[in-house]
């Protein structure tokens, strides 16, 4: 086998291709992308995230414990209270580019389109 075969995880025989399909598995859920898209801008704890993607702090800690066993999220204690962050920004990249499929599959110009054209103004 080739030696920069085994580094590159894209290519179709690569042994990341499984992983990655966990990776899809795991954010095949409206409420961790919904967590995933309220982490972007940093740390929050439970509570907070509970209200943001409007379930129970107890529905969102189940979550929050399944990506963090997926490695999405990682923690900080602070006394009592544990805030959650994203792991790495990969996540958050899925999940814009997801959100961005969805913008296509309604025909017209996708938002994400308008947004790169004013940026270039």
């Amino acid at each position: 086998m080739h030696a920069d075969k085994q580094i590159c995880g894209r290519e179709p025989d690569s042994q990341y291709v499984e992983l990655a399909v966990e990776v899809f598995g795991m954010l095949a859920d409206a409420t961790r992308v919904r967590i995933i898209l309220a982490l972007r801008d940093g740390e929050l704890p439970v509570g907070r995230l509970a209200e943001i993607v409007h379930k129970s702090p107890a529905a969102v800690s189940q979550h929050l414990a399944k990506m963090r066993l997926g490695r999405l999220v990682t923690t900080r204690q602070d006394g009592t209270r544990v805030f959650y962050r994203l792991e790495n920004e990969h996540a958050s990249q899925l999940v814009t580019d997801a959100i961005f499929q969805a913008e296509h599959s309604l025909g017209g110009i996708p938002r994400h389109h308008h947004a790169e054209s004013t940026d270039m103004s």
